[in-house]
């Protein structure tokens, strides 16, 4: 082959590269924090209008058997990271405590050796993006370990401004605890504003800058405090509320928090179509858990903290101009984990051997308009010497809990009894399909064994 016959092989070769970069979507995820399943109007809040995450659903698909991986923040959020169960990382059952502190026995012993976080090895989610092209960028909240190592910069990311901690005052940015929380990449920061809009900025900023950038897809990862306590709406008292205060809040302000989420929310959508890059850009809004009080998770029985259905059914909205048609609802059973499998699909990332998915490619399932598959899903959480375990098998649900010596569990129908009122373990028919699920339970337990 002569030179110039390479040459020009080269130049096309490059060029079908540079087209297939282009034709892959953008990926922006809006991770909302303990916020209820029934917190947007979409889904039934009686005292709130979020009108432009209900666009999103109306210009795509609602998801209603959506599930978090666990009922409290760290857990969803390493099982997004990793696509995997988060029981496989060790340690990240439970929320990481303020000023880096685990709060069970495992977790206890990881933050004893200075290990409590995500390890740099099992990220997966945004070094596949990476690898494949991708620039990568995180707004807002971490909360995948305090410790230097856990930075998201070691973990795939290119950028990243925002908290490393759970529960930072919008205000003045700061935790219980004398630990810088606030970063830019590697270096605390301190600055001046509201947190949801400092985010919006920041993820604004971003947009802006890669609009010139037509041959490099992004994946942008919003996740936001609100609605996580400290309850603190932009129009509040802007003093550093007490330990005694720091969890309470009235409905009337959480409602304020949802607003004024919704608005950012908005910003974030405009940009997009002012960037002309919302055509090409994969949407996708969810809630890492349930609510607390003053949160709404009806129908759905109790809170975060719990797996009944309240603690970890959450709302999700995906949009995908032209390829996800508009206006649908999807009642496919799926997890946060999709979302990864999803996102890497997307990017035609390879993933190493031995890291494979726990999920289903969920927005293959409605970009397809595949018929709805039965799902298993496992949970297990953990908090002190409080345990809890769930399964999900079709419609059948068991859920147990074990604290101070007592042990409680729970059937339910989901199918006729989605609120989890009637326990069927009452019934011989019950004790005996719980039997079933017990043994799902324990080969679960054994397969997701952590690896450290």
């Amino acid at each position: 082959m002569t030179q110039l016959k390479k040459l020009a092989a080269l130049v096309l070769i490059s060029g079908v590269w540079i087209a297939n970069l282009q034709a892959r979507p953008n990926i922006v995820f809006i991770l909302a924090d303990d916020m209820g399943y029934a917190d947007l109007s979409s889904y039934g809040a009686p005292d709130v209008k979020t009108p432009n995450i209900d666009r999103l659903a109306a210009e795509g698909v609602q998801f209603t058997n959506f599930y978090a991986n666990g009922p409290e923040c760290s857990p969803s959020r390493t099982a997004f990271l990793t696509g995997r169960y988060p029981q496989r990382v060790g340690g990240l059952e439970c929320a990481i405590g303020t000023g880096n502190v685990g709060r069970y026995d495992d977790a206890i012993r990881l933050a004893g050796k200075s290990d409590l976080g995500l390890p740099v090895d099992l990220a997966v989610l945004a070094p596949t993006l990476k690898k494949a092209g991708y620039r990568n960028a995180i707004f807002g909240k971490w909360h995948m370990g305090y410790e230097s190592k856990f930075n998201p910069l070691d973990q795939g990311f290119d950028e990243f401004v925002g908290f490393l901690g759970g529960n930072v005052d919008y205000f003045h940015h700061v935790e219980l605890s004398d630990l810088p929380v606030y970063y830019s990449g590697r270096k605390a920061i301190k600055r001046e504003g509201f947190t949801t809009h400092l985010i919006t900025d920041d993820a604004i900023d971003f947009l802006n800058r890669q609009k010139a950038k037509t041959d490099e897809p992004f994946f942008l990862y919003v996740p936001h405090a609100a609605p996580h306590f400290p309850f603190q709406a932009p129009d509040g008292p802007t003093q550093l509320p007490s330990k005694e205060q720091w969890t309470l809040g009235s409905r009337e302000t959480y409602v304020k928090m949802l607003v004024d989420l919704d608005e950012q929310v908005g910003r974030l959508l405009k940009a997009l179509e002012d960037n002309q890059q919302a055509e090409n850009t994969l949407v996708v809004f969810a809630s890492d858990h349930g609510a607390m009080k003053p949160g709404l998770n009806t129908p759905w029985r109790d809170y975060k903290g719990t797996l009944f259905e309240g603690g970890i059914r959450v709302p999700c909205i995906a949009r995908w101009p032209g390829e996800i048609k508009a206006g649908q609802v999807s009642n496919q059973v799926a997890t946060i984990m999709g979302l990864t499998r999803s996102f890497m699909s997307l990017a035609e990332g390879k993933l190493a051997p031995g890291m494979e998915s726990d999920g289903i490619d969920i927005i293959d399932h409605v970009r397809q308009g595949k018929k709805d598959e039965m799902r298993t899903l496992f949970w297990r959480s953990r908090r002190g010497d409080r345990t809890w375990w769930a399964v999900r098998d079709g419609d059948l649900k068991y859920v147990k809990k074990t604290e101070a010596g007592k042990s409680e569990e729970w059937l339910f129908d989901l199918a006729d009894d989605g609120g989890e009122k009637e326990n069927l373990l009452d019934r011989a028919t019950g004790k005996a399909a719980a039997a079933v699920l017990r043994r799902k339970l324990i080969k679960w337990e054994i397969k997701v064994k952590p690896v450290r």
